[in-house]
């Protein structure tokens, strides 16, 4: 079911309110979860699935970006991925395709991904906006908020064991942050989330010096996910020992 969206003065059973520089959307038959500084819509997760938020997101108009594009792009992965990569917004061959990161930014990013050890087959990859903004301009605050729904349901339904966070926009959107250079190659945890930040792949198309920068900060997210995968494993070793 498509999100209602109401401005606060005509508000009876939704609302949509701001928090700092964020909006709060609530649904019929939600309740809100305090998520980080981001008050996020619950559904209930056993009617939802990834099938049907991509569905919502291909017919959603929400916003203007919708008058706009050829293709809305929900994301690509499986239920079971360990780790999702959020960047800002699709491009121009993200809109023709309906996939996400399938241009030069997309292509740098598998074969960093490769290098580190990481398939790609095994993550979920989506944007903070599931269209692209004209001219590939950064998305508007209230842009940002009508896919927020949807963004934060894909989380709640794959449960990623950390979050891989691609440039300012995406940064700034998700957990408030500023200096994406200050922070970029940590990892950090929120709300009982790990998150590891750092800069998007287009980057490294303009200034190539920060290819490596990429191929570091994923070497890091390469090593947080096997060592989380040996906890996993002494963890059931143990379970199976006792």
């Amino acid at each position: 079911m498509q999100p209602y969206v109401f401005t606060a003065s005509s508000c009876k059973s939704s609302v949509r309110r701001k928090t700092h520089q964020y909006y709060i959307y609530a649904y019929p038959g939600c309740r809100c979860l305090e998520h980080g500084r981001i008050m996020v819509a619950a559904h209930n997760l056993s009617n939802d699935s990834l099938e049907k938020i991509a569905s919502e997101v291909i017919g959603c108009r929400l916003c203007k970006l919708s008058r706009s594009r050829k293709n809305a792009v929900p994301g690509d992965g499986q239920a079971s991925a360990k780790v999702i990569f959020i960047g800002e917004a699709p491009g121009k061959n993200e809109d023709e395709t309906g996939r996400p990161f399938v241009g030069i930014a997309g292509r740098i990013l598998d074969g960093v991904l490769r290098k580190v050890g990481i398939e790609r087959s095994d993550v979920f990859i989506t944007n903070i906006v599931k269209c692209r903004p004209p001219g590939n301009r950064v998305p508007g605050d209230d842009e940002r908020a009508a896919c927020r729904a949807y963004l934060d349901r894909q989380i709640s339904l794959i449960a990623p064991r950390i979050i891989c966070i691609l440039g300012a926009t995406a940064y700034s959107s998700i957990l408030g942050g500023k200096s994406i250079i200050e922070n970029r190659g940590k990892i950090i945890k929120r709300n009982g989330q790990k998150y590891l930040i750092t800069i998007h792949p287009a980057a490294t198309i303009y200034n190539r010096n920060l290819l490596h920068v990429l191929e570091d900060d994923l070497s890091i997210l390469s090593r947080e996910i096997k060592k989380m995968e040996n906890l996993d494993r002494n963890s059931l070793l143990d379970y199976v020992g006792d």
